[in-house]
């Protein structure tokens, strides 16, 4: 097999109408640049380059398939270019916005708008594992509401992230949270398993519902909701939880309402043990009635500042 070649564009590298300025991350499946527009803006482009699956040319540009990984190239291709087609039809506050998506270089390119922030999961590693005092009940209560305001309008529109964690939770300066990355989003409502053929894994370890590990999973809001929770527990024990596929063999999680109780209110805790369940019906019914119990929670710690109706999403947001 030949040596794989996965650097990221150089700097100054012309792709369309855009400047590459610098390497912002690196994955297993994309690199994701700082970039500049033709009027002189500043972008975040994501390139698609599945290290398993591909490598770029000695010229720096052109990304090709491995013998044998075509499949898994083109069926990671099509999800990713499925994130730029889902995104454009999202517009929300609470959701990346998607300005543009193409395909060159033998490969797909997504480009969004810049934000200036960090990652929620970036945020809870710089606290550390004892400053509860800085990632309060209020500042995860704000966060989450409009979290859970991005995540009902994606399933609004009938799609579903299947990949909520705090690393895809964008914190803007003013701390209101957006959902990134909907590499695994898929436009099914419906019972449909992943694709069995597809090769790669459609979850995430410690933050993916139990149904996302079985061909036969049916997928729908609940395995969002499982994500969320686990998302919540992630950030008051500054790790993720145990994972779905390894409590279905042994369920050692500790529920929140025994490991944090005192640190945080027991409704809070029952909310986030409710969403952990590996029980699909066991979970709650909708991202409205999540919501209005994380509003209700807020509400009564008596510090409300204040609540605004947003008419296109009919939902009551905190601020």
């Amino acid at each position: 097999m030949r040596k794989q070649n996965n650097n990221p564009l150089p700097e100054h590298y012309q792709l369309l109408e855009y400047t590459i300025l610098k390497v912002l991350s690196t994955g297993g499946f994309s690199i994701v640049y700082l970039a500049k527009d033709k009027r002189g803006s500043l972008v975040v482009i994501k390139e698609y380059v599945p290290a398993n699956f591909s490598y770029r040319q000695d010229d720096g540009s052109q990304i090709m398939m491995i013998g044998g990984k075509e499949r898994s190239f083109k069926y990671g291709m099509s999800c990713f270019f499925q994130e730029g087609q889902a995104l454009s039809k999202l517009s929300h506050p609470n959701i990346v916005r998607i300005l543009n998506f193409f395909r060159a270089n033998g490969t797909v390119y997504l480009v969004l708008r810049y934000e200036e922030g960090q990652t929620l999961h970036g945020y809870v590693k710089s606290k550390g594992s004892r400053d509860y005092n800085n990632f309060s009940e209020k500042v995860l209560l704000k966060i989450f509401i409009h979290v859970l305001s991005g995540l009902r309008k994606i399933h609004s529109c009938r799609f579903l992230h299947l990949d909520v964690k705090p690393a895809n939770i964008y914190l803007r300066k003013d701390f209101v949270p957006v959902l990134i990355d909907f590499g695994s989003a898929r436009q099914v409502f419906s019972a449909m398993p992943p694709n069995p053929n597809a090769g790669i894994p459609m979850y995430t370890h410690g933050y993916s519902a139990p149904e996302q590990y079985k061909k036969s999973g049916f997928l729908g809001p609940w395995s969002d909701f499982y994500a969320l929770g686990a998302s919540l527990y992630a950030c008051m024990a500054r790790k993720a939880p145990q994972s779905a596929y390894e409590r279905l063999k042994v369920d050692r999680l500790v529920p929140a309402k025994m490991l944090f109780k005192g640190l945080y209110s027991s409704d809070l805790l029952e909310l986030v043990d409710l969403c952990l369940s590996l029980d699909v019906s066991k979970r709650p019914g909708s991202g409205y009635e999540i919501q209005s119990a994380l509003i209700s929670i807020f509400n009564s710690c008596g510090k409300i500042l204040y609540c605004e109706k947003r008419v296109n999403s009919g939902v009551l947001l905190v601020d």
